[in-house]
């Protein structure tokens, strides 16, 4: 197994959900992340593990000159998993020519929680660009996971975490012997680990904080290796 971290850059997200690259503003002011899409290759599949910023440079999307930048074409990516639809997760699944919205990963199944994205298209939060999420209703190529657990493929497999958000999900990749493990934002930081924390901007701070716990004595076990989507120092734990 193959993972690659896209790492789109080092940010500041102020109270309104604004995000500014740190070099671009430097500034004591707001919650310092990382935003870092993953790519994992199996045997089968070039899997995305969400999507970051709906950024462009030089009039293409950030994301593909990211896996341009690993000899990796768009078309190659086979499945998206989606954790949650805020838009540091979402943005880059595509964007508007005018009035048609085009997908970056046309190619690709998106798997995502049919509650998880329900209950996000009824937010009026800065967190959330429903301008997109109204798109994403529509895509042909969307399947709609509607369990608390399951399997996708004998590789991949996913369950609700529900800590960060109401249906918020996590992701295994298993190949082999390696066990890849996807906590997104119920584990962004290497941090969340080190300090037992219920988190006030957590939906369920509480159930978050137990599923860390409990993550991490299984991915001493079994040696997970733990994708960490908004640390800015080690994008891949590994145990």
């Amino acid at each position: 197994m193959k993972i690659i971290p896209l790492q789109e850059g080092n940010y500041v997200v102020n109270k309104d959900k604004e995000f500014k690259l740190i070099n671009e503003f430097p500034s004591d002011s707001g919650l310092k992340m990382a935003i870092q899409p993953f790519l994992v290759v199996t045997e089968n599949d070039y899997i995305l593990l969400d999507l970051g910023l709906g950024v462009n440079k030089n009039g293409k999307p950030l994301i593909h000159h990211l896996l341009e930048s690993h000899n990796i074409l768009p078309e190659q990516i086979t499945k998206v998993l989606i954790s949650h639809f805020h838009k540091d997760h979402i943005e880059g699944i595509g964007y508007f020519d005018g009035e048609t919205f085009i997908q970056n990963f046309p190619d690709a199944t998106i798997y995502l929680q049919k509650r998880e994205l329900e209950f996000a298209l009824e937010q009026q939060h800065p967190s959330y660009n429903l301008s997109i999420l109204n798109q994403i209703k529509q895509f042909s190529n969307v399947e709609m996971l509607q369990y608390d657990k399951g399997q996708i493929t004998d590789e991949i497999f996913y369950k609700v975490s529900a800590g960060h958000s109401p249906f918020h999900q996590v992701f295994w990749i298993r190949e082999n012997n390696e066990i890849t493990f996807y906590g997104a934002d119920d584990l962004p930081q290497e941090t969340y680990l080190k300090l037992h924390v219920a988190y006030k901007t957590d939906y369920n701070g509480k159930r978050a904080m137990e599923s860390r716990k409990k993550w991490e004595q299984e991915a001493k076990e079994q040696h997970w290796k733990v994708l960490l989507y908004h640390d800015m120092k080690v994008p891949v734990l590994e145990f």
